[in-house]
Order: C-alpha cells, then sequence, then structure tokens
C-alpha cells in the first residue's frame, strides 16, 4: 500500500511538472516542483536520509551565527514549549538550509524525527531535497506551509513543516525558524494556526537581533500596513540602520543609509529624553504616520542619573514587583544590598520568569555596562556544559575549534552571570563552578594557566535545592555559596496582582484585541501551570486567532490543570473568585461585578451557576 501510494505522488508531480494535470499556475507548490524537476534535475522517488554534517562541520558551519542563536535561544524555547504537545519539533537553520539549532518534541514523536535525521546538522536545501518547508521557504525568501504529500520527494509525506524567513538587521537573508510536525492527526488548518505563531516569533527574533547590533543608537518603531519595522538613529538623527519591512516603507537602501542620511527627510518626532517614550510621528511634509516607541542607546539607559530626567535604576525591578507584596518586599532586600557583590538564587515554578527577574537584577547593578551571559544547564547536554561553561583552548580535544572557546563564565567578566536550572548542573561541574567561585578563576580545558574573572552569579531553579544538599543530589558548600541571598518568585496562581498581569500582558501579546466578559473570566479564574509564560503563549496565539479583534473564550487554549478536568479547575477558581469579590464588596453584585470586569448579568448568572450564597 505504502509503494502503490509513493507511486501514485510519483504520477503527481511528474503530471504537474509537464503541465498534464489541471493546476493552478500561481501554486507555489507546483511552481516549486517544476523548479525541482527542470531546474535541479531531482527524482521525487529517490530515497535516503538528507545530508548531514558531522560534529566537527556543524562547529564551524555555526560559528558566524553562533551570537545571533544564543540571542535567538530564549524565543525559540519558548516556541518549542509552545508547540511541543502538537509533536513540532524547531529548528533554526541558516540561509543554506543547514539546521543549526533544534528541540525535538517529546517521546514517540522525537524518535520519529532522530530515526528519519531532522535536527542539527541535517541539510534540507530545496536543490537536495526538493519541495520541503524549510529549503523552499529560503529559495523564495517567504513564509510557506509545505503539508504531508505537498513535499517533492515521496518519502517526506508524513511530515508538515512550517516555516518563516529570519532576516538580520540590514534586511539580508540569515536564515529560517522551521516547525515540523508528523501528527496524521493534524489538518491543514492547524499547521496554518501554527505558521502564524512562527511568523509571529520570528518577527520578534528580527526585533532582538536588530536592537541587539544598534544597541548603542535610538531606535523608533515605524508603524506600517505589515506590522512595525526599527529604525535605528545616532545622536545628530542621521539613520544608522533599518530594518527590512522600514527599509520598505521609507525607500531606504544600504547607500542611503551608509551615506548618513538625515531622519528628518523621512519621519520628523519630537523626543528627546533618555528614557523610553510613545511619539507621535510624522513624515517629512507633516502628514501624520501613528505612534512610534522609541528606545534610547545602552549609554543613556546606563547613564548617570539627572535632575531633568531622573531615572530609577530598580524601575525594571519595581515593574515586575508590580502589586505583589512579596515581591515588593523581596525588591526591597535586593535594593538594600545595592552593588555587593552577593549571589542571588532564585526560587520558583517553570515560567515564572526567573530570567527575566535575572536581567532586572543586572541592570539594577554597577555591572549594567556589562555582559549579562546566560546558561540554561537543563537545555544543555551534559557533554557540552563542560566546554560552554569553562572554555577550552586550541586542539583541547577532538573538533575544537582553531582558535578555542572563551567559555561562558569569561564572557561574563566584570558583568553577570545567570545559570538557569541550577539544580541539574552534573555534580562534577558543581566541584569545578565551586573553584571558580572560591578562586576567582577559571581554568579552561587545555590550558596551561587560569584565567582572572570578576563575575556576579545568579542562579535560578524550581528545585528545593537544600533538600537535594541533604540527600546528596547537589553540593551542600556549592548551595550556600550559590544562596548569599534567596529569593522567592510566586507563581501566577499566588499573586496579589494576577489581574493586573493579565491586563499587562495582554496588552504586550495582543495589542489590537480586547478581551470579551467570558474571556477575561476565565483568564483570571484559570491556575495557569505554566505561570507567566504559558499567559503570555495562551494570549499570543489568541491574538492570532481572534475575529474582529475581539478574543473570546473560544480562542484561549487553556488545558485541563492537575487531574481533574478544566472545567471543574475553573469552575473552582471561579467560585473562588466571585466569592471574595463579594466579600470585599461587603455583597455589592453592582461592585463586585465592576471589579471583575462583568456585566451584572453576567454575574447574575454565574452566581447562580456556581450556587454561591449572597447576602438577602
Amino acid at each position: 500500500m505504502a509503494s502503490l501510494s509513493a507511486s501514485n505522488h510519483v504520477a503527481r508531480v511528474l503530471s504537474v511538472a509537464n503541465q498534464l494535470a489541471e493546476v493552478d499556475a500561481s501554486s507555489r507548490i507546483e511552481n516549486s516542483w517544476r523548479r525541482c524537476l527542470i531546474n535541479h534535475k531531482l527524482d521525487p522517488a529517490r530515497l535516503g536520509p538528507p545530508q548531514t554534517l558531522t560534529e566537527a562541520e556543524i562547529r564551524h558551519v555555526a560559528e558566524p551565527m553562533e551570537e545571533t542563536i544564543r540571542l535567538l535561544t530564549p524565543e525559540l524555547d519558548d516556541l518549542a514549549r509552545v508547540l511541543r504537545d502538537a509533536g513540532y519539533c524547531v529548528n533554526l537553520a541558516d540561509a543554506n538550509a543547514t539546521m543549526l539549532f533544534s528541540r525535538l518534541p517529546g517521546e514517540a514523536d522525537a524518535r520519529m524525527f532522530m530515526d528519519w535525521k531532522i535536527y542539527t546538522g541535517s541539510n534540507f536545501a530545496e536543490t537536495f531535497e526538493g519541495t520541503n518547508g524549510l529549503g523552499t521557504c529560503l529559495a523564495e525568501q517567504k513564509p510557506i506551509l509545505v503539508h504531508r504529500d505537498e513535499h517533492f520527494r515521496a518519502q517526506w509525506h508524513m511530515f508538515s513543516c512550517a516555516v518563516a524567513p529570519l532576516f538580520d538587521q540590514a534586511g539580508h537573508l540569515a536564515g529560517a525558524v522551521n516547525i515540523t510536525s508528523c501528527r496524521a492527526d493534524l489538518e491543514r488548518a492547524a499547521h496554518q494556526l501554527a505558521l502564524a505563531v512562527t511568523m509571529e516569533a520570528t518577527r520578534r527574533m528580527e526585533g532582538a537581533i536588530f536592537r541587539d547590533h544598534f544597541r548603542n543608537a535610538w531606535i523608533a518603531t515605524v508603524p506600517g500596513d505589515g506590522g512595525s519595522g526599527l529604525l535605528a538613529y545616532d545622536d545628530d538623527r542621521r539613520i544608522v540602520g533599518a530594518c527590512r519591512s522600514a527599509r520598505a516603507l521609507l525607500g531606504l537602501t544600504d547607500g542611503l543609509i551608509a551615506s548618513g542620511i538625515d531622519l528628518a527627510r523621512y519621519i520628523k518626532h519630537d523626543h528627546t529624553r533618555n528614557a523610553d517614550e510613545i511619539v507621535e510621528l510624522r513624515r517629512a511634509d507633516g502628514r501624520p504616520l501613528g505612534q512610534s516607541h522609541v528606545s534610547p542607546p545602552l549609554r543613556a539607559r546606563s547613564a548617570p542619573l539627572r535632575h531633568d530626567a531622573p531615572v530609577d535604576r530598580f524601575d525594571a525591578l519595581h515593574r515586575l514587583a508590580g502589586r505583589d507584596p512579596g515581591m515588593v518586599k523581596s525588591v526591597k532586600r535586593l535594593k538594600s544590598i545595592g552593588d555587593h557583590n552577593l549571589p542571588v538564587l532564585l526560587h520558583g515554578e517553570t515560567g515564572v520568569g526567573k530570567d527575566v527577574f535575572a536581567r532586572a537584577i543586572h541592570a539594577a547593578s554597577n555591572r549594567a555596562r556589562n555582559n549579562y551571559v546566560a546558561l540554561n544547564c537543563a537545555a544543555m547536554p551534559e557533554s557540552l556544559i563542560d566546554a560552554e561553561l569553562f572554555g577550552y583552548e586550541a586542539g583541547a580535544f577532538t573538533g575544537a575549534r582553531r582558535d578555542g572557546s572563551k567559555g561562558l563564565i569569561v564572557q561574563a567578566d566584570g558583568g553577570t552571570l545567570f545559570l538557569d536550572e541550577i539544580g541539574d548542573m552534573p555534580i562534577a561541574l558543581q566541584t569545578r563552578l565551586l573553584r571558580v567561585l572560591e578562586n576567582r578563576e577559571v581554568w579552561p580545558l587545555g590550558a596551561l594557566k587560569p584565567v582572572a574573572v570578576d563575575i556576579r552569579l545568579i542562579s535560578a531553579t524550581h528545585r528545593d535545592l537544600g533538600r537535594m544538599a541533604e540527600e546528596g543530589a547537589f553540593r551542600a558548600d556549592l548551595y550556600f555559596r550559590l544562596r548569599g541571598m534567596e529569593v522567592h518568585l510566586p507563581a501566577l496562581r499566588d499573586r496579589a496582582d494576577r489581574d493586573d498581569i493579565i491586563s499587562k500582558i495582554a496588552r504586550e501579546e495582543a495589542p489590537n484585541c480586547r478581551l470579551s466578559p467570558e474571556a477575561w473570566a476565565r483568564l483570571s479564574a484559570y491556575p495557569y501551570p505554566g505561570n507567566m509564560r504559558q499567559l503570555r503563549h495562551v494570549l499570543r496565539l489568541a491574538g492570532c486567532t481572534a475575529e474582529d479583534g475581539v478574543i473570546t473564550d473560544a480562542d484561549l487554549d487553556l488545558p485541563p490543570f492537575g487531574g481533574r478536568t478544566a472545567e471543574s479547575d475553573l469552575a473552582t477558581a471561579e467560585r473562588a473568585t466571585i466569592i471574595e469579590a463579594l466579600r470585599k464588596h461587603s455583597g455589592r453584585v453592582t461592585e463586585a461585578a465592576r471589579a471583575l470586569k462583568l456585566s451584572r448579568a453576567t454575574l447574575y448568572r454565574k452566581i447562580k451557576q456556581l450556587k454561591i450564597e449572597t447576602a438577602r
């Protein structure tokens, strides 16, 4: 049966290429099939794995993209978590279609990808593999979904690939973000939705690349039909950079940017302060262009306080604390230690924002001008953590780079090193890390002498390190070294200002949408086992699926929590929320409804459904 299906697929590809079948001439899939047959001389019946590089070859090919991969890893990890349950792997590939970063889904799905060599080092260029999501996306430099038998080679018929191209700070093709699923129960519409999520994630990655490259320039968002573009300019208001969409919107070229053309020839605004600000943009002829968010250069953000523009260096920490009493207390304690080089241990459930909090601590310190370097100990294979953390000399081992590697600790010299999920660090490496903290020096692999380092260490974990130390699963002496000050980050469901957080994240993730009363009630009542990360993903997805700018209950992908059904969990949490609101407002339904952002009729209906007793 499988061979018959393959034969039918080959016959269909050949008939389309020879224009024997009635097809849509504008179809990207069919045009790609023709390219593969006529230009690339490929055989749709060919069997065999894709070309795959050795580890040494991967290191060589990945070297130019090393910093980009490190910069984009948090966003790629988030995308992998969102799509994991749907059986997707997530890959970042270079412009030649070689996968340089992979996150596989769980269990049986991961085995399928490993068997078919869809992972780091594999090359899926259209010239080799025919029509496929990654190769065809890069060939056309446009997002694409290649669903099952739309692949050129019959052997890839069980996969569906959704891919978005990735452009660098100058608008040049840098690679692509690929998601692939082997789930047979997912229809094309589901993959189309996953493509929308991937395109949005890729847009954020491009923004991160642009902002990192032009961190010493002013950066303004430029509103356009396809979303906001980014424009960078210097203190003299000369344009120094523009992303792809901003170039298209304003007609900018490499030559114009290199000439240092005046910003005022294209847009005007009245921003003057060294702080983030929302301003109104105007075209050069005075016509309104829309609102812009302007970010100052990194040096301006880290500049000394000025009397005319006071800046609180703890502002990011205050914003993260919100109105939660426990978080406010923690920030007050952090402020009290000031710039003392005291290690900080962050403890909290997965998804509470430990990395974001660590970055805020770094930004509030006298080390803010220097590097913030992060390593997720759980995401890094044990065999690579040693080299990544401590570095190595040239020729230290087979496949090592010819000029060696500094390692993350040395890269963080003068700044902050953040070790996420420290509880997953192997015992042998804990010993080496302890020695670094005690001696303030690093011995790279193969080195003849140590390298002195000055770092502030922030660690994070969701585990009980104290208990692990008692049981011998974590070094007790390292635990007490890390725990100079321990900060507990509460779960989202336990925060007193949860509604404030939901409103804020809804504005950030779905800025062009509003929440219906039913959606708000469900979001407010849900217990969020994935915490902030889950809330962001839910609202990001809802913003993509919402119709007419209104997020409804149907747009919220909130799975069951714990052993009970989602409905019972939600009903229990919703009932408690309503009872608390009624208690706060002495049983006055109108005021409780206003506080819950529900209509009075909706609240009365829910009181009846949930059998809540009210004062007569």
